[in-house]
C-alpha cells in the first residue's frame, strides 16, 4: 500500500463528494490502487472549477481519509469511484509550500522551484514520512503546537461569558507507536477536530441565533453538532455539521428543529416553549459559511428531516 494526496476542486469536475466518493479516470487508476486500504490527503487546487479563467482555490491539503474501496462507474466508461471512510477536515489547511517546505519532496525540483509536471497530476502517491508531516501541520492546534487560526479576531467588546468549558490538553507524539495516524481514528481526536473546523467555519457563531459567546479563557461557547449523526453513519465533515449553542444544539439533536435545503429553519409543531421560538428567529434563514463547500449537504440535511426531526 501507497498513501496519496488527491486533488479536488471547489466546484469539482467530477462526481466528487470527499467525505464519501472520489470519482477519477482510467488514468489514475494504478495510483490509487496503491493507496486502497491506506490513508490520503485532499488537495484543493489554484481553479475551484473546470473555468480555467477563474482562481482563488485554496492551494493548499485540507483534510484527511482513508479509501475503502474502489468500483467502476455504472454509467461512465473508463471511470471509477474511490470509496472514502473516516474523512476528516484539518484544523488549518496547509499550503503545499509551506514557508518554502514542499510537504510533498516530488513537486521540488533540484533548484528549488515547482515541478509544474507533477503538480499537474490529480493523484500522487506520496510517502508515509510525508503523510506524517501534513498530519502534524494539518492538526498543530489539536496537538497542541499552536492556537487555532480564526478568521477574524475577536472584537474587544466581544461578552466573554463563561460556561464552564474544560481547558483542552495536547496530544502527545512521542514515539513510533504513538503516531498521529493511529490518533485519526479515535474518537477524542475526531471530536476535537470536527469541533474546530466547524467553530472556524462559522466564526464562532450560532448559525440559528447568531450568537457569538466567548468564555473569559477565550474559547467559543458554540457547539459544533453532527446533522446526520456518527453512530448513523454521518462523516466528521463541516458539510455534515453546524454550529449551534446548546440549547439549539440539544433541540437538534432531539428533532425539534430541522433546516431545509434552502437553509430555512423548521420547527416542530409541538415540544418547542415560546420562549425558544422567540429566540430563534424562525423567520430567519440559517446563518452558513461564505465558502460552498463548507455550507450543509442537501444530503444530510434531507436526513436529517426525514429520520430524526419530529415534523
Amino acid at each position: 500500500m501507497s498513501k496519496a494526496v488527491l486533488t479536488t476542486k471547489l466546484v469539482p469536475t467530477y462526481d466528487d463528494l470527499p467525505e464519501q466518493r472520489y470519482h477519477f479516470p482510467r488514468t489514475y487508476l494504478r495510483q490509487v490502487e496503491a493507496a486502497r486500504g491506506d490513508w490520503i490527503v485532499y488537495y484543493e487546487p489554484r481553479r475551484p472549477s473546470g473555468d480555467l479563467m477563474k482562481t482563488g482555490g485554496k492551494q493548499a491539503y485540507f483534510a484527511t481519509a482513508r479509501i475503502a474501496d474502489i468500483i467502476q462507474d455504472p454509467v461512465k466508461p473508463d471511470h471509477f469511484y474511490a470509496l472514502i471512510e473516516d474523512f476528516l477536515p484539518f484544523d488549518r489547511v496547509v499550503p503545499f509550500n509551506d514557508a518554502g517546505h514542499y510537504h510533498e519532496s516530488g513537486l521540488r525540483k533540484e533548484d528549488g522551484s515547482t515541478n509544474r509536471g507533477a503538480f499537474g497530476r490529480a493523484v500522487r502517491n506520496i510517502s508515509d514520512a510525508e503523510y506524517d508531516m501534513m498530519l502534524g501541520a494539518g492538526f498543530a492546534h489539536i496537538l497542541g503546537q499552536r492556537d487555532r487560526e480564526r478568521p477574524m479576531p475577536d472584537p474587544a467588546e466581544q461578552a466573554r461569558i463563561g460556561f464552564g468549558d474544560n481547558p483542552q490538553m495536547p496530544f502527545e507524539i512521542d514515539s513510533v507507536d504513538r503516531r498521529i495516524v493511529s490518533q485519526v481514528v479515535q474518537r477524542p481526536f475526531r471530536d476535537r477536530a470536527f469541533s474546530t473546523a466547524i467553530k472556524s467555519a462559522y466564526q464562532d457563531t450560532c448559525a440559528v441565533t447568531g450568537l457569538k459567546l466567548i468564555n473569559g479563557g477565550g474559547l467559543s461557547e458554540v457547539q459544533a453538532a453532527h446533522i446526520r449523526p456518527v453512530a448513523d453513519g454521518g462523516p466528521d465533515s463541516v458539510r455534515n455539521g453546524i454550529a449551534l449553542s446548546g440549547t439549539v444544539h440539544w433541540m437538534f439533536d432531539r428533532g425539534l428543529i430541522s433546516v431545509d435545503d434552502d437553509y430555512s429553519l423548521l420547527i416542530a409543531d409541538s415540544g418547542v416553549p415560546d420562549t425558544i421560538t422567540r429566540l430563534i428567529n424562525p423567520e430567519r434563514p440559517l446563518l452558513v459559511p461564505a465558502r460552498a463547500d463548507e455550507r450543509p449537504h442537501s444530503q444530510f440535511l434531507q436526513y436529517h428531516r426525514e429520520k430524526v426531526f419530529k415534523a
